[in-house]
């Protein structure tokens, strides 16, 4: 009797998952994997320790809402001090909307800078440096003698501290919540709504009391709180050593060559692993949103950011302009909860992006209503149906993202995603300012961002009908056939092949690894 055994069948193995859950949260620690002792700040849980999904993860939960709301929602209340910053820097629409758009574009576009910083030093330091870098900004900010110095301080310095600390919060929360993800996914994009409708009040109050430089240092005091949030979010577990990578790596050729080849595949090894280039040209869905995404993005914040001012400049109070951006943070409250839930039903899958397309829709077509008029009545109206409509862009967004790519290549997809949308984030609220600048109206902003968006809306809907319709008809033009025959195995006539299963199969969950052949 003779058995044959498969070599990747050996049961000490780790599975790719038990690899994956967090590897991303903090950095190995030698010392703890020899010695097995020490204070468990930090490796709180064993090697192998399943994701509580509660617990701690609460904690760590309310921790990610609190810090998309210092960050995500504060370049939108930027708005508040406009018309400060332009009479006492004398500066116009176009040089002063390039505050709140830098400080926007360069939270999306440092993404594969805070990858690095998260793999290297782990989630809960990167978060606190980033709360340290952003509120320093702020505070340096106060003590600014132009507008360029915004440029670099708030824009710059507090916009790269903000993705410090947001992108590794959202991650960590990733690893605390597995069977309840997608709960926790809607109630962190919460955090945002809950900025927006908070931030105003406090930056209007501070504004009629201590001006727009005493309110800066004391914004910047304020998101110091980012340090305290991150402070709570401990790892799950210490990283893995993997082994294997460094096996695989191979010698390196000798000289000068072999140098110049090792940085080649160490920089398309970190493009492909932070930014999806090869995803882009060959996934025809995922390049046909992200192009849409791009497109939507040139438009999509603009609003935000000139509500205040086109509502201050029609002469009505600032406390009544900034309760405007609160209504709008508060409807999101009420509403991204219960329709990430909704839109988690069977129903909806597959239909996804024309969910999102079509609020993507009236979120635009919105915009047109500020063009009627600039009383309270019109914009409060104008801010419900923005509010509606964002709450479910927002909701969906990435939800659409992980439709349209695999989870394995999910956040080089988000950070490719990240890059492109900060250009439009970076040029949108400049060309808005020179629109203002030349036609002394702020309609026309509204009017253009109202075109812009709409337009990207029906690109990504007739897109993906168009891909559903082909993909359908390739789908129904291919001979029916059965399930795949597996591949003949010669065998001598006195032999018999048993199919015995695995551990894998036992729970359950796909595998590609051989079977085991007995009785030979």
């Amino acid at each position: 009797m003779v058995t044959i055994r498969s070599e990747n069948m050996a049961p000490q193995q780790p599975s790719s998952m038990e690899e994956q859950s967090g590897e991303l949260c903090e950095p190995e620690s030698e010392e703890g994997e020899k010695q097995g002792t020490g204070p468990p700040s930090d490796q709180a849980h064993p090697v192998g320790y399943d994701a509580p999904d509660g617990g701690w993860g609460w904690v760590v939960l309310v921790a990610t809402i609190l810090v998309l709301a210092l960050t995500l929602a504060f370049p939108s209340c930027i708005g508040i001090f406009y018309l400060d910053l332009q009479e006492e820097f004398q500066a116009s629409n176009s040089e002063t909307s390039w505050v709140p758009s830098i400080m926007t574009a360069v939270l999306h576009a440092g993404g594969p800078l805070c990858s690095v910083l998260v793999e290297r030093f782990g989630c809960r330091a990167t978060v606190m440096f980033g709360g340290v870098l952003s509120g320093f900004g702020m505070a340096v900010s106060s003590f600014s003698h132009t507008i360029v110095d915004l440029y670099i301080t708030t824009g710059v310095i507090t916009g790269l501290g903000f993705c410090f600390s947001f992108q590794p919060a959202v991650t960590i929360l990733g690893h605390y919540f597995v069977r309840r993800r997608p709960f926790a996914n809607a109630m962190s994009s919460t955090g945002t709504a809950l900025g927006l409708s908070t931030l105003p009040f406090l930056g209007d109050y501070l504004q009629s009391t201590l001006g727009w430089r005493g309110s800066f240092l004391v914004l910047g005091a304020v998101l110091l709180n980012c340090c305290v949030c991150g402070a709570v979010m401990r790892p799950v577990r210490p990283r893995k050593p993997r082994k294997t990578e460094v096996m695989s790596n191979g010698p390196r050729p000798p000289g000068k060559k072999g140098c110049m080849l090792g940085i080649f595949q160490s920089l398309a090894s970190f493009l492909r692993k932070h930014m999806a280039f090869d995803l882009f040209c060959s996934n025809l869905r995922f390049r046909v949103f992200s192009l849409g995404i791009t497109w939507m993005m040139l438009g999509f914040v603009v609003p935000l950011i000139y509500l205040v001012p086109y509502a201050s400049a029609h002469k009505m109070d600032p406390s009544r302009a900034a309760l405007l951006l609160s209504i709008l943070g508060f409807v999101n409250i009420i509403v991204r909860p219960p329709a990430g839930v909704l839109f988690s039903l069977p129903w909806f899958k597959g239909r996804h992006i024309y969910v999102f397309s079509a609020a993507l829709l009236i979120n635009g077509l919105s915009n047109s209503i500020c063009c009627i008029s600039a009383s309270f009545p019109v914009l409060l109206m104008y801010v419900l149906a923005y509010g509606l409509s964002m709450s479910v862009v927002g909701s969906l967004m990435f939800t659409v993202l992980m439709d349209t790519v695999e989870m394995s290549r999910f956040p080089s997809a988000l950070g490719l995603l990240s890059i492109m949308e900060s250009v439009t984030l970076l040029i949108g609220p400049p060309l808005a300012g020179i629109l203002v600048d030349r036609t002394d109206q702020y309609t026309y902003v509204f009017l253009a961002c109202s075109i812009s968006v709409a337009l990207s809306a029906l690109f990504l809907m007739v897109s993906f009908y168009w891909l559903d319709s082909r993909d359908a008809a390739q789908k129904n033009s291919s001979p029916a056939s059965g399930s795949p025959a597996k591949p003949a195995v010669n065998l001598p006539m006195d032999c018999q092949y048993s199919s015995v299963p695995t551990d894998g199969d036992k729970t359950n969950k796909p595998s590609s690894e051989a079977e085991k052949i007995t009785n030979v």
